[in-house]
């Protein structure tokens, strides 16, 4: 039995420090454990995947084709929407081979060197044509006409007239004169020439003129042929005559008037003008400008007077030459737009010959309608 005891407190004493005390781990065993541990997180840790690959870029598609004339009508399109030029009064577009032109009273769309489209507009009427061939659209009091035309014909009509003039018309203004010194204040010894200028009367009847383009359809030459008729109604209680003596034109009193009521003279001329006309465009139309000089041959004169005699009424007409120039020439100038304008004429000749009546110089003011 004390055998046994002794035994059980040897083995305790040798076992208790040994477990007071911590044992420090050798270097060699702490490398061996960071090694392991180590290699068994670089065996957990999963390997990261590779980058993909990138993608392949797809192919640009090809443009489809297109037919030549659905290039002209993408082209035509392109070159109405872009912004226009204006261009001496019309509107010009240009994209490619492709001229777009609108002018007041055409539209023109040309390819190349050929004119494709063209589109006229007149008043009433509307001209479409397309290459040689064309369709009139005419409306009136009747309704509404179509017909087919050929362009082509109608183009050299065109080009044989570029120039359009305005002499051809009718034109009403009023008539008066000037002594030598440009004054209408006349001399006491001429008094009885004294004009009522509000009711001397100018009519002017042209009835054909035509004109030839300097280069362009914006100048030009004009000419023609027209009528003028002058009425110059005098102011005074009297009317005049040739002396039967001297030949001059002297003052006339009939004994037997009581009071007249109207005196005037008629001279009727024929008319040839040479003038040079520019033309600026302005809006749908044009402004015209036109200046020369105009020259008269007489045609014929006489002189009429109204009175009272005894409370009746009577007249009296005395046909003569009156002495007046059977040739004269003038300076004129017409200024107007589209169909109207206005006009004056003062002419470079005496009204009558010289010696033979009073020196006075006749000039007119007035409207003109052209045609």
């Amino acid at each position: 039995m004390m055998k046994t005891i002794f035994t059980l407190i040897l083995a305790a004493a040798l076992f208790i420090p040994g477990l007071a005390q911590d044992p420090e781990p050798s270097s060699e065993a702490n490398a061996a454990a960071a090694a392991a541990a180590a290699a068994a997180a670089e065996a957990e840790a999963p390997e990261p995947p590779e980058p993909p690959e990138p993608p392949e870029a797809p192919e640009a598609p090809e443009a489809p084709e297109i037919s030549e004339d659905e290039a002209v009508d993408q082209a035509i399109d392109e070159a109405i929407n872009e912004s226009p030029q204006e261009w001496g009064g019309d509107t010009t577009s240009i994209i490619g081979r492709v001229e777009v032109v609108e002018s007041p009273d055409k539209t023109r769309v040309t390819l190349g060197t050929n004119e494709v489209i063209i589109v006229e507009e007149n008043g009433d009427s509307v001209i479409i044509g397309l290459g040689s061939k064309g369709i009139s659209i005419v409306e009136d009091g009747d309704g509404v006409r179509i017909k087919v035309m050929d362009m082509d014909s109608k183009r050299s009509k065109s080009h044989k007239k570029k120039f359009n003039p305005h002499w051809a018309g009718i034109s009403v203004g009023l008539n008066n004169y000037l002594t030598p010194d440009n004054s209408m204040v006349l001399p006491s010894d001429q008094y009885y020439m004294d004009l009522n200028t509000g009711k001397s009367w100018n009519w002017n009847i042209n009835v054909i003129d035509f004109g030839v383009p300097l280069g362009t359809k914006y100048v030009g030459l004009v000419s023609g042929l027209g009528f003028e008729f002058i009425n110059y109604n005098f102011n005074g209680q009297n009317s005049i005559m040739k002396d039967p003596v001297s030949g001059e034109i002297v003052e006339y009193i009939p004994p037997y008037a009581g009071f007249i009521t109207k005196s005037k003279m008629n001279i009727a001329y024929m008319t040839i003008p040479l003038l040079l006309e520019f033309h600026i465009p302005a809006g749908r139309d044009k402004i015209y400008i036109s200046t020369g000089v105009i020259g008269g041959l007489k045609l014929w004169s006489n002189a009429k007077i109204k009175y009272t005699e005894s409370g009746d009424r009577s007249k009296e007409k005395n046909k003569s030459d009156f002495n007046l120039s059977p040739l004269r020439w003038g300076l004129t100038a017409r200024v107007g737009y589209k169909w109207i304008g206005i006009y004056a004429n003062y002419y470079m000749t005496s009204l009558f010959k010289p010696t033979m009546g009073p020196e006075l110089y006749p000039f007119a003011v007035g409207i003109a309608f052209t045609w």
